[in-house]
């Protein structure tokens, strides 16, 4: 009784700091999204300052040798290129705090249109970084496969992202660990895929791995609270079962898994299409 008192207090003090971390995250979101903005907008403005000058170079190109002529398209065509790529990253960079900012301020159990693809999208990548950012030599392969077009659904974004992001975090760490086994050869890839289906009026996300697999007794107890097969420090032992809630409680879906050790594991988010 007295160590699980201890467990608890320890997992309680670790989801004070995470709550923490989340209110320094999204204000460091939103100070960053100003500044942002502007580099964005002055990229624009300097991309059609651009174009007039080209006009006039093109009025007075008579009055300019070849070899400058040249020169001018070469550094012009150079400068399109970079204040291309600043936008485009800038953007980018907007979509991923809004998202921050979204899961933030997000009401509870509030279903909000969202475009699912770029969600999901967004939080393999922010899983995979994290897991970088711990272990520059963490290197895996993440194969996506997602719809064409797929209507805005109604979901709990801040929810449904953090169930992703769990179960992306499980697969990054499975592949991880199956990589650090002297048992393994240089054959061994670490892979996961990550796709997104629509049928029969369900919407199912699909993460998979050919990492370490689960055990029996670890399929057993996956959603029992507490129970985490990660060190000390690294696992609360809550994730599975926060995850299951997300997807059967919230979004009145069904959360499946596949797994055998040694083989790797499955997870399958199945929900409701309510379209936004």
């Amino acid at each position: 009784m007295e160590q699980n008192v201890e467990i608890l207090q320890q997992q309680l003090k670790q989801q004070e700091k995470l709550a923490s971390l989340g209110l320094l995250s999204a204000g460091i979101a939103h100070e960053i999204q100003n500044p942002l903005n502007f580099v964005i907008n002055f990229s624009k403005m300097s991309d059609k300052l651009l174009r007039d000058l080209m006009e006039i170079v093109e009025d007075n190109k008579d009055k300019l040798p070849a070899a400058d002529c040249e020169d001018v398209d070469d550094i012009v065509a150079d400068l399109r290129e970079n204040m291309s790529k600043i936008v485009e990253h800038g953007e980018r960079a907007i979509s991923i705090i809004q998202g921050i900012l979204l899961v933030s301020r997000g009401k509870e159990d509030e279903f909000i249109s969202t475009d699912v693809i770029h969600l999901v999208h967004e939080y393999v990548w922010l899983s995979y970084h994290a897991m970088r950012a711990n272990n520059k030599r963490f290197n895996i392969g993440i194969h996506e496969d997602y719809p064409t077009e797929l209507p805005r659904m109604m979901v709990i974004p801040q929810d449904l992202s953090r169930a992703v992001l769990n179960l992306m975090n499980n697969a990054c760490y499975s592949v991880y660990k199956r990589s650090q086994s002297q048992s393994e050869g240089d054959d061994y890839k670490p892979q996961i895929g990550v796709s997104i289906a629509a049928q029969d009026g369900q919407l199912t996300i699909t993460i998979s791995d050919n990492g370490e697999g689960m055990s029996d007794e670890v399929k057993q107890r996956l959603y029992e609270n507490f129970f985490t097969t990660k060190p000390a420090g690294q696992g609360t032992g809550l994730g599975m079962g926060i995850t299951r809630d997300i997807v059967e409680q919230k979004h009145h879906g069904q959360l499946t898994f596949q797994s055998e050790l040694g083989q790797g594991a499955t997870f399958n988010i199945t929900i409701p299409i309510k379209k936004g």
